[in-house]
């Protein structure tokens, strides 16, 4: 049986660059960048399992523009951000540090830059279930498709 294991990129020095799995996450920090098309909020996340990551940090962005807003909800509702501020449409960053959740990423090179994306997210308490179930996943379909 195979089993999809997260990896880790490393760059020309040995260093880590971008990493790819599915993650039991908690908030570091959040800060909202304005850009004129595409503002969005970076994240910094600190990975608390699988245990072999424990401790690593990777960061990705969440963009603002009205297509995208379905995802950065999604985030936000996923990792028990506070309803009044969700309903009321307010992203505040410091209510972003420390909310714990689970995230799928990938990494996706564009015109020679490296970017980490935010592929799925899902509640803190479905860690267990997600962990083993997308283990079962790739071995059915030869890829996992997480969450």
């Amino acid at each position: 049986m195979k089993r999809q294991i997260p990896s880790l990129h490393l760059n020309q020095r040995g260093v880590e660059n971008k990493i790819e799995g599915l993650f039991l996450v908690r908030v570091e920090r959040a800060r909202y960048r304005w850009h004129p098309q595409k503002p969005f909020v970076e994240i910094q996340f600190v990975i608390l399992e699988p245990k072999p990551f424990e401790t690593r940090c990777f960061s990705g962005r969440l963009y603002c523009t009205e297509k995208a807003l379905w995802k950065l909800n999604g985030f936000l509702r996923d990792f028990g951000y506070d309803a009044q501020l969700l309903k009321d449409d307010q992203v505040d960053e410091k209510a972003l540090s420390n909310l714990r959740g689970v995230v799928r990423t990938s990494c996706i090179t564009l015109n020679g830059r490296s970017y980490q994306n935010l592929d799925a997210f899902a509640p803190e308490a479905d860690w267990e279930l997600l962990d083993c179930t997308s283990l079962t996943h790739s071995d059915v379909r030869g890829g996992s498709d997480g969450l």
